[in-house]
């Protein structure tokens, strides 16, 4: 039998917890009450701290014998996240919590597949989140008050978060694509080019597209890791010039390891490496004082990379790429990499993409399975998708 997990730490948050699990347990969904806390909790559970805990890797000890707070929370994420990877009986899970419930819950649910319900009510749901969805599927509720008894808000709150995660687990979906899927990256200034490629590729494949933020790209590589993906039209890359000049969306440094781990069929472009990203003007760093920007809005600034900075950022990828075993295929937009990129448009600078382009391949070393081809075309050009369509179905 399947159940929902309710988690939370029941040395602080008792009433709370008993609620959310009694609330849920009312709507005919089994229940199983998990205690993260350090202390003696208020209430009964079904699962102890200590058997989190002891799934720590240096054991219990390491979760609940000290009296640092912090060090405490962080143990606890740790087994917490361990003992999630032993379950095999979730349905579903939701957590409650403030600063230390929330990175303990969410470390555990991070690891669950996408599409499992996770909800996490907490008191920071309405700041940044990133640090605790980071590439998941995880859904923050506010909490709108603090967890320090219940009151007619916290009742409100418990009992919508309560009726949802039912309503996921209840209602699971089972719907599958009889096609194989593949990953595809874009930006809003390629948007044009990959778009043209998802409507030909559509009928034959599920396209998964994935916005090139950072998160995007690691999500992608993600799930050619899980093998959900049959093959990536990596077409935008622009999360390594945030990740080697200092923007605000990076890739990782482990971009396009997974491709390489994998070997599936892969074709590449430079999509979007004339930019990198900042938010509002006042928060670019002094040192880029002078540089050339384009305000996409009043929350994103986007600065032109130069001949020099493309020569590093066209070296990275032309050494990752060469790490691959299975077919790739790299392809050069001669005409400019994005909307701004193109003759009159404010980022064309055709000295800076040379540069890029001839790291690239200088970096690149060419194999049987392993080609560089450019294009006259710029990366936005129909006939540039075409070609990128074509050449992934030779691989595929």
């Amino acid at each position: 039998m399947k159940h929902v997990y309710v988690v939370g730490t029941a040395d602080t948050k008792g009433p709370e917890l008993a609620y959310l699990a009694q609330t849920i347990g009312d709507t005919g969904v089994p229940v199983i009450l998990v205690d993260v806390g350090t202390r003696t909790p208020t209430i009964k559970v079904d699962v102890a701290a200590s058997e989190v805990a002891a799934c720590h890797p240096e054991g219990t000890a390491a979760v609940l014998s000290g009296d640092d707070r912090g060090v405490a929370v962080a143990a606890m994420s740790t087994a917490f996240a361990g003992y999630m990877t032993t379950r095999e009986d979730v349905a579903g899970v939701i957590g409650i919590g403030g600063g230390g419930g929330t990175s303990i819950v969410t470390a555990g649910m991070r690891g669950l597949p996408y599409g499992l319900p996770k909800i996490m009510v907490s008191t920071l749901a309405s700041g940044d989140v990133g640090p605790y969805v980071d590439i998941s599927d995880i859904v923050m509720m506010p909490s709108v008050t603090d967890f320090a008894g219940l009151n007619r808000f916290s009742r409100l709150i418990l009992h919508n978060a309560a009726h949802a995660l039912s309503g996921m687990v209840k209602t699971a979906f089972e719907g599958s694509s009889e096609h194989r899927s593949v990953g595809l990256t874009m930006f809003g200034v390629t948007t044009q080019g990959v778009t043209a490629m998802v409507e030909q590729l559509g009928s034959s494949h599920d396209c998964m597209v994935f916005h090139a933020t950072g998160v995007g790209g690691r999500t992608m590589e993600k799930l050619v890791d899980d093998g959900v993906l049959a093959g990536v039209l990596d077409i935008t890359t622009t999360e390594i010039c945030d990740l080697l000049l200092g923007g605000v969306l990076p890739a990782s440094q482990a971009r396009l390891d997974a491709i390489a781990r994998s070997g599936i069929p892969y074709v590449g472009s430079a999509g979007a490496l004339d930019m990198v990203n900042f938010w509002a003007p006042e928060t670019v760093p002094a040192a880029f004082a002078g540089r050339q920007f384009y305000h996409h809005n009043s929350n994103v600034t986007l600065m032109r990379t130069t001949p020099e900075e493309c020569r590093q950022i066209g070296s990275w990828i032309g050494r990752k790429l060469s790490s691959c075993t299975g077919p790739v295929r790299f392809l050069i937009p001669e005409r400019g990499v994005s909307a701004l990129d193109i003759e009159g448009g404010a980022f064309f600078d055709p000295q800076a993409d040379a540069a890029l382009f001839a790291a690239i391949e200088e970096a690149f070393e060419v194999s049987g399975n392993r080609r560089i081809e450019r294009l006259p075309l710029h990366i936005n050009d129909p006939a540039f998708a075409r070609a990128a369509v074509d050449h992934f179905l030779s691989l595929i």
